[in-house]
């Protein structure tokens, strides 16, 4: 069992018991929230060290979340966020969520701000003792996961492998067994401005121009879209985005297969067990330079880092660092297991809400149907909010269109008091 530890936030901060008192009969439809620091520690052996620190090399993880608690509301029920390596406590969904008087947990992995060395095995389990904390210690009665961005296909994942698990090893071939993890089911799932999965995103970014991995400004002119030498320019025929998609799915797989060789080959030297690299050129996508390829309401020449010309370049890409067994595990386009359509078919019993922003500028226009038509619960629900971005950024009421979807969504599933 976890050892949860939790602190004040804001000033005045209640305890988890005292956040969960009896709320007054004209409690307002806006609510002042307090933030509840809570750190999960537990136990774990270490089969292989992949990231520096006391959590990976001293058996011991270690996991820092933040409750959002409405001041004098009481809940049965908790909506838990969590994205693989980003935090979410400063998104505002969650803040709206929680400002409507619902009990929110902005969970936190153990690879927090850095996706370098992150197995999503591992984090999946890191949920796993989310869930299970908010049920056996904070008394919880129902735990529902909102897979907001990359976190959706996580809670796709996840909720696919408490129904049914199916894995033992990491891609990289580590032992990890999900099947006897007992992960603890939630009871609905929430999949909001998700994409399909990092691993087919991913490889919808790649720049496939890029002809040396270990030299980027060598490229084939041909399948550079940003250089204006580039034959092929916006509006491009589906004839030249099928031989780019191509591209990007080749180079991925090329990374993969080197990836895979140099951990056998380390394994076989039996001293060095992990190699970090650098994946250059990580956001390029035609979806962002022609409007007309998968059309949404997104804004041209744009993507949610910015200039898409610049932040290809950058440091700070999709990918950008990495290591063998990470990219094998969250990167890779044919061995990854978080592939969203995959774990959407896997889900047979789970309520699930989809919500889809109609002009979101980081996820593509494909992916929800593929998970809409991948999901095979009976109780599923569909939504699209026409005009919206990615973070609603200046869209107030577009948001709060989001939030009476969600609360109607709860209501029906008496997934709230």
């Amino acid at each position: 069992m976890a050892r949860t530890q939790s602190g004040g936030g804001m000033t005045g901060a209640p305890s988890m018991s005292e956040a969960m008192a009896t709320a007054p009969a004209d409690a307002p439809t806006h609510h002042e929230f307090d933030r509840i620091p809570v750190i999960l520690r537990f136990k774990e052996s270490v089969a292989m060290a992949e990231t520096y620190g006391f959590s990976s090399t001293q058996g011991e993880v270690i996991l820092q979340s933040q409750l959002m608690i409405p001041r004098g509301v009481k809940s049965k029920v908790l909506y838990i966020f969590m994205h693989p390596a980003a935090t979410c406590e400063m998104l505002p969904m969650p803040i709206a969520m929680a400002q409507s008087g619902l009990h929110v947990l902005c969970a936190g992995s153990r690879y927090p701000k850095n996706d370098s060395a992150l197995i999503m095995e591992k984090v999946a389990f890191d949920m796993g003792m989310h869930v299970r904390e908010a049920r056996e210690v904070w008394g919880y009665e129902k735990v529902i996961l909102v897979g907001w961005s990359g976190g959706g296909s996580l809670s796709l994942f996840y909720q696919a492998q408490a129904e049914s698990p199916t894995i033992t090893h990491t891609p990289a071939g580590d032992l990890y067994d999900l099947t006897r993890a007992r992960l603890p089911a939630a009871d609905g799932v929430i999949f909001i401005a998700a994409h399909l999965s990092r691993a087919e995103t991913l490889t919808g970014w790649m720049d496939p121009s890029v002809a040396d991995e270990l030299d980027p400004d060598r490229r084939l002119l041909e399948l550079d879209i940003y250089d204006p030498q580039c034959p092929h320019q916006p509006h491009y025929d589906a004839e030249f985005v099928a031989r780019f998609r191509q591209a990007q799915i080749e180079r991925n797989r090329r990374i993969s297969h080197w990836a895979l060789e140099t951990l056998e080959r380390l394994r076989r030297g039996g001293v060095e067990m992990e190699r970090g690299f650098v994946v250059h050129r990580t956001m390029c996508d035609v979806r962002w330079l022609d409007p007309q390829v998968e059309p949404n309401g997104r804004r041209a020449n744009w993507c949610y880092l910015g200039d898409p010309r610049v932040v290809n370049n950058g440091p700070a890409g999709l990918a950008r660092f990495s290591s063998l067994r990470s990219w094998l595990s969250q990167w890779s386009y044919d061995h990854s297991n978080v592939k969203g359509a995959d774990n959407a078919a896997r889900i047979h019993r789970t309520p699930v809400l989809q919500i889809e922003n109609q002009a979101d500028d980081a996820v593509p226009a494909s992916h929800n149907p593929i998970i809409r038509a991948a999901l095979a619960t009976p109780d599923k629900e569909f939504v699209q909010i026409q005009g919206a971005s990615h973070y609603y950024l200046g869209q107030p009421a577009l948001m709060q269109k989001c939030l009476q979807h969600i609360q109607r969504w709860a209501t029906r599933h008496a997934f709230v008091d």
